[in-house]
């Protein structure tokens, strides 16, 4: 796994970021009064109670609104918003969170001067790079109350309040800062003094507060590993105060909420249970959007009839589903059933949840060596422009290698829209059994049972005309 390394700055990293000061110097000197009527995003998916406000006043988000320059979003208890910009960046706003755009400055035919900044001031928000930070990665910045953060082409998660930001990288890399008289909150892009850098695949969080005058690295490999750090920093006197989250899922932020949409954590719990309550119904009863017309091609290993709670009863790993924001499913159970007995182990971004029976903990046995598992069940989609179509899962293969706790697997998928497609991934068994992949155009997040005879990941790859995704589990020969 590649070291996420430090620069406070390097030479090499000073000079790349000191060229970038004539920037600094000329940016919006007072960006935060701009308005425009234009529209440069809109909103694709709403959970619970989320809102807009403008000059004019604030009015309830629902799907479809239209985002401004100048908007901000603020999310309730159990709120959830994704926002799809026009150059197909996606910001999603986290429960009890509010985010500013302040600047969306976006020319497909010269997306290198381009210009995007947000303003995180509470809570927690994922973004992914679209094609203009992309194209300018010098001219993007999203600012906290007490840091800029500068991206390189990127997928990251940030917590913030006033006193702390902390941040997770998914894929590429992002520098962070504190304010300063060379790090001003009015400026774009990334700065340099004082700044660090971290880099994706290093299960590690970005962290500046808690006394530290520069930003610092955490550990957290684990959902033990980050209940560490919220024991210490409840003994800093300078740290936010840490809460677990409430029914209501109003507590105090903390580091675990930038696992949200990673690894999971007891927050994904209480924000699924305030989804639940504020929906007053199951996942799979929702809606599926616009997808109830979208044509249903059975595979080789997808199931014929939905699941159910009584045929799963003895399944250490199932899927469950808290939003319904793409194609429908067969394979995942309502929350209610998918969590009687089991704990929450990873999350996606398409709202599906795997949990596991923990007997002992999520702890994989010792002495598991080498172990190739069938495929059990699966559903593959294909979403494009032309929309979401279910693919033929014909096959597939995985091996865990819990000596160089490493995984490979190959999935055979194919469509008439886009021919024979094999999956092919090869990652890392993290510490309790979770199977980890992110690269540039490939994601896969899974889990182990703790006695190795079982496995599932959810799974996703862009492709030059659109992107394949899907659920797997896996059974033992």
């Amino acid at each position: 796994m590649r070291a996420s390394w430090l620069r406070v700055p390097s030479l090499s990293l000073l000079a790349f970021l000191l060229s970038l000061s004539p920037l600094h110097a000329t940016a919006e000197a007072d960006i935060s009064n701009q308005t425009s009527v234009r529209k440069v995003g809109e909103v694709s998916l709403v959970l619970g109670r989320a809102y807009i406000e403008r000059a004019n006043g604030r009015d309830l988000i629902e799907t479809g609104t239209e985002i401004r320059v100048g908007d901000r979003v603020f999310t309730e208890g159990g709120g959830h918003v994704h926002v799809r910009f026009i150059d197909d960046a996606l910001v999603s706003v986290r429960p009890s969170s509010t985010l500013d755009v302040v600047r969306y400055d976006y020319d497909a035919s010269k997306p290198q001067n381009s210009a995007v900044k947000f303003e995180l001031s509470e809570g927690v928000a994922r973004a992914i790079s679209g094609d203009a930070a992309k194209s300018a990665r010098e001219r993007f910045r999203m600012n906290t109350p007490i840091a800029a953060i500068g991206v390189r082409g990127t997928d990251f998660v940030v917590s913030a309040n006033s006193r702390s930001t902390r941040a997770l990288v998914n894929e590429g890399a992002i520098i962070m800062a504190p304010y300063s008289s060379e790090c001003r909150s009015e400026a774009l892009g990334p700065c340099a003094v004082d700044a660090v850098e971290l880099s994706q695949n290093t299960l590690q969080v970005l962290e500046l507060g808690s006394g530290s005058a520069v930003p610092r690295f955490v550990v957290a490999s684990s959902e033990s590993a980050l209940s560490e750090i919220e024991s210490s920093n409840t003994n800093d006197t300078n740290a936010v105060d840490v809460q677990v989250a409430s029914d209501d899922n109003t507590g105090t932020l903390d580091s675990n909420e930038i696992y949200l949409e990673s690894v999971a954590t007891t927050k994904i719990k209480s924000e699924v249970a305030a989804a639940e309550k504020i929906s007053g119904q199951s996942p799979n009863d929702q809606p599926a959007n616009d997808l109830s017309e979208a044509p249903v091609v059975l595979a080789d290993f997808t199931p014929t009839d939905a699941l159910t709670a009584v045929s799963t009863a003895g399944d250490q790993l199932v899927w469950g589903r808290w939003s319904s924001p793409g194609a429908p499913s067969l394979l995942s159970l309502s929350l209610g059933e998918a969590r009687e007995g089991r704990d929450v182990t990873v999350s996606s971004t398409s709202g599906f949840i795997l949990y596991r029976s923990e007997p002992s903990g999520a702890r994989v046995e010792s002495g598991l060596g080498v172990v190739r598992l069938d495929l059990s069940a699966a559903e593959a989609f294909y979403d494009s422009s032309n929309g979401i179509v279910a693919m033929r899962v014909a096959g597939g293969n995985l091996e865990l290698d819990f000596v160089d706790r490493a995984f490979a697997t190959e999935l055979n998928l194919d469509h008439a829209s886009t021919g024979a497609i094999d999956f092919m991934a090869n990652g890392a068994i993290a510490d309790g059994g979770y199977l980890l992949l992110r690269e540039d155009s490939k994601i896969l997040s899974g889990a182990v049972a703790t006695d190795g005879t079982e496995a599932g990941y959810f799974f996703e790859q862009q492709l030059d005309t659109g992107r394949i995704q899907g659920i797997t589990l896996w059974g033992a020969q």
